[in-house]
């Protein structure tokens, strides 16, 4: 079918951000069509968890997912914002057909080694088409990126230290993502321009995080997409990132579950290790999380940038980091449907759309709070 009247598509919409990605594009008024593999599922989540979608212009549409089925699908819109992960397993075909069809691309995904893959296969080509490339447009990126770029206004600051903390569970996707993940790729951190691989070994972190007397703990968390973001910076050398849940329990937890994933899984071939994961994820989580609450789902972004010569210091607190997710590709959508992106090809949203616009839009829509930056 053609997508001609509806400028954009959301690809996994009948999981938990993809539905929280609708219900923010008929809050802007964007005509969208609902994708993904089962038109059951669809319809169900758009009319069980998509509150006012009553009054939204859309359309539920199933596909398959192979490169020529999405072209098709994709043929006539602008935007594809893809919630289907992992994304280095799903992910290709989609950015395949996003090029096909002369499409603007977003993702929500937390995979380092997805990003690094983008830039190099698909950077170059969506750069010369005027397309944006811009994966990891989530919160527990783009926010904590919004708080580096407003420390970095001030000249000479060239390390970064980021600190990225949540309250409630991951979903069925991002529980999957999460272990698929440690068991394939590396993470990195950067240091003097290049990459760094963190320890495998080395546990939990316990970080002093502001607005607690309890330490937190952190976990390196893929490797994020900082660094990957920040190496094409000028500004920047170095850039670490640690991250996790406010929950305590659940963070003692992870590397456990973790280490045994990695243990059971060891030689296995990459589509029976990927089934073993997926199962062993499922096993962990396999109802959706409930739709946040403000009083119990917080968010907190904290970067420290220094320079030889100065320091700066930002803390972003907010609240439901999904819908902070489904905000930002949102607005990734609105924005892209008046203007181009500021930077084309591969891209982060604070690069395509600016800082300062983002975090106006999470302030608007009361997710976050007014940064807290201080100088030295």
């Amino acid at each position: 079918m053609s997508s001609s009247k509806k400028p954009v598509i959301v690809y996994g919409a009948s999981g938990y951000t993809g539905r929280l990605v609708c219900e923010y594009l008929r809050e802007y008024g964007i005509p969208f069509i609902a994708a993904g593999r089962s038109a059951e599922k669809l319809n169900d989540a758009m009319k069980s968890n998509v509150p006012g979608i009553e009054t939204a212009s859309f359309e539920v549409v199933e596909v398959q997912h192979t490169t020529d089925a999405l072209t098709k699908l994709f043929s006539g819109a602008s935007v594809v914002l893809n919630t289907v992960g992992p994304f280095a397993k799903f992910g290709h075909e989609v950015v395949q057909a996003c090029l096909a069809a002369k499409c603007h691309y977003t993702d929500t995904t937390g995979e380092q080694d997805w990003l690094i893959t983008l830039e190099r296969e698909y950077g170059a080509q969506f750069a010369s088409a005027g397309l944006l490339l811009s994966p990891g447009l989530a919160q527990m990126y783009t926010t904590g990126e919004i708080a580096a770029q407003l420390c970095l206004e001030e000249p000479g600051l060239d390390t970064l230290d980021i600190a990225v903390f949540w309250g409630g569970s991951p979903t069925i996707a991002s529980t999957q993502t999460i272990l698929v993940n440690a068991a394939t790729s590396k993470a990195y951190y950067l240091e003097q321009k290049q990459y760094v691989e963190w320890p495998a070994d080395a546990g939990l972190y316990q970080l002093a995080i502001p607005g607690q007397h309890e330490l937190a703990l952190a976990l390196p968390w893929g490797g994020t997409s900082h660094p990957v973001w920040f190496k094409r910076d000028p500004r920047v050398a170095n850039v670490k990132v640690l991250g996790g849940v406010f929950n305590r329990p659940l963070m003692l937890g992870v590397p456990q579950i973790v280490a045994a994933a990695l243990k059971a899984t060891e030689g296995m071939k990459d589509d029976d290790r990927y089934a073993a994961l997926a199962q062993t994820a499922a096993s962990v989580m396999n109802t959706m999380p409930p739709r946040e609450n403000p009083r119990l789902n917080r968010s907190l972004d904290s970067v420290h940038a220094s320079g030889p010569m100065g320091r700066a210091h930002c803390v972003i607190h907010g609240h439901c980091n999904y819908k902070q997710t489904g905000l930002l590709q949102a607005f990734a959508a609105y924005s892209l449907l008046q203007q181009p992106p500021r930077r084309a090809g591969f891209a982060s949203g604070c690069q395509a759309f600016g800082h300062r616009e983002l975090l106006g839009a999470l302030k608007t829509f009361g997710l976050v709070m007014d940064p807290v930056l201080t100088r030295s």
